[in-house]
């Protein structure tokens, strides 16, 4: 019975996330909106810091660390990742932005370092535009921020850490 409990905890989780909304924009809406991408910086071929969007004014959406992990399962060590982009009313909101360290393997992240930064933005999607949740993770300085795709330009603050944003081994 215990050998199963991994994997009903995973399917649990899983199937939790399945009709989890990508983005707020309801069905058949026809105004303005802009899109929020999540982006990925590559460590090894087992390990990625990945930013991601989480949340938009406290609604819940899939993000790109539960679509790699979806991707992921069972496929071993190496870390494959899926990053989504999402349509967003254009339209002032609070935005919750992670970064995360994520491994291929869910063994590793619980015997590896793993760096974990967040907040909430707040700013105002223009019609048409292209945003991206960029960030850094290290050990003595991590942050997370939305930018302006083309201009680069940080859309309301960035959340960061000076000094270690490193989880204890209870908080992976």
């Amino acid at each position: 019975m215990l050998r199963n409990l991994p994997a009903l905890f995973l399917s649990l989780i899983l199937g939790a996330c399945v009709n989890m909304p990508t983005s707020n924009v309801p069905n058949g809406y026809q105004g303005p909106f802009a899109v929020i991408s999540d982006s990925v910086t590559p460590r090894a071929a087992t390990t990625s810091d990945i930013f991601y969007l989480s949340a938009i004014d406290g609604l819940r959406i899939k993000d790109s660390l539960i679509a790699t992990r979806e991707g992921n399962a069972g496929r071993g060590r190496y870390l494959y990742t899926t990053m989504i982009d999402r349509p967003v009313l254009a339209q002032a909101g609070t935005f919750k932005v992670f970064g995360r360290t994520a491994y291929g393997a869910p063994f590793d992240e619980i015997t590896h370092t793993v760096y974990q930064v967040s907040g909430d933005v707040r700013f105002t999607p223009q019609p048409s535009g292209h945003y991206v949740v960029r960030g850094i993770l290290g050990a003595d300085y991590s942050a997370v921020w939305i930018e302006d795709a083309e201009s680069r330009t940080v859309m309301g603050e960035k959340i960061e850490i000076k000094g270690s944003a490193k989880l204890g081994v209870f908080e992976k």
